[in-house]
């Protein structure tokens, strides 16, 4: 299948990055490189840049989307490890970090990733299929209180403790294989009036799963800070959330890498010496347009924030 995915909020990115065309940049989140080919367009011959994911399938496309070009570098990595990926090509700034953390249009669609509710197939989710824990993993080895914990952390699953009961007396009778098992069985565990809501029932508890797979917001906040550092002076950070809780802990590392004096107002100088990276630059996140909207109906959960760095 074609690695497909409709970039969001693709004219607001590249505007918030603020490109300098002999820059070097980064798209942590390449997938099939939409971002990256308008990035490296507003770049001249002597600009730079890294494109990282985890995903193989990623890599290979956005190598030929991007054939043209030949100042772009590709990484096979996760952008959590975006300190040492650079140390490693003796890079010690960049002007800008591109993050996406939406899941591809391709992860979701390609039936045999096993991350669709839609489609049947094996329990997967892995976005690195050379990582050791699986979706399987996750649904036949963790403990009832573990999985209701990261159904209602993650996937803010009112039935949580339900459908993990659920969960675990199916498989003393034979081990969940396959996407379509475990949507029946989480359907088991609600009532009549939660299957006939627009949402699909297994929305939640399949995005909770993704999530503990491959770690998306256990390493985010480190990944905000790690980013910020790496940036260069008047660099910029755009991220894209798509669900609350990653926007939760953006804006809450934004906040943290900005700093507050914590002086009493009175004080005629500042003497806590906090500590300050540059400054937010979205007061509020931007959203896509109706334009948008309209043509990739995906974006309606797409939240853009970003910083830039300023040296103290």
């Amino acid at each position: 299948m074609e690695f497909k995915h409709k970039s969001v909020l693709l004219e607001e990115c590249i505007e918030g990055l603020n490109i300098k065309k002999d820059g070097i940049y980064v798209d942590g989140t390449l997938g099939g490189g939409g971002h990256s080919y308008e990035i490296l367009r507003n770049l001249n011959a002597s600009g730079t840049l890294i494109g990282i994911d985890r995903d193989k399938d990623a890599l290979k496309a956005a190598s030929i989307k991007l054939k043209e070009f030949d100042n772009f570098i590709q990484v096979h990595d996760n952008h959590a490890n975006i300190l040492e990926i650079l140390k490693h090509l003796k890079i010690d700034g960049v002007d800008g970090i591109l993050l996406d953390l939406g899941v591809s249009s391709y992860q979701l669609d390609e039936a045999n990733r096993g991350f669709s509710y839609m489609n049947d197939a094996h329990l997967d989710m892995r976005m690195n299929r050379e990582d050791s824990i699986s979706a399987y993993d996750v649904v036949n080895k963790y403990d009832e209180e573990k999985l209701s914990r990261i159904f209602f952390d993650y996937g803010e699953e009112r039935y949580s403790k339900s459908i993990a009961k659920k969960i675990c007396m199916k498989r003393q009778e034979k081990k969940i294989e396959t996407t379509l098992e475990l949507v029946e069985i989480i359907k088991s565990g609600m009532p009549g009036k939660a299957l006939n809501e627009k949402q699909h029932p297994a929305k939640r508890v399949f995005q909770a799963i993704r999530i503990e797979v491959n770690e998306e917001l256990t390493k985010l906040k480190q990944a905000v800070c790690d980013s910020i550092k790496s940036l260069n002076h008047n660099g910029r950070l755009c991220i894209i959330t798509f669900h609350s809780l990653e926007d939760k802990i953006v804006k809450h590392a934004y906040e943290e890498m900005q700093g507050r004096c914590t002086c009493p107002k009175n004080f005629p100088v500042c003497v806590c010496n906090y500590i300050s990276y540059g400054k937010v630059m979205t007061k509020k996140p931007i959203v896509s347009s109706e334009e948008e909207l309209k043509e990739n109906p995906r974006a309606r959960s797409a939240k853009l924030r970003i910083f830039e760095k300023v040296k103290s």
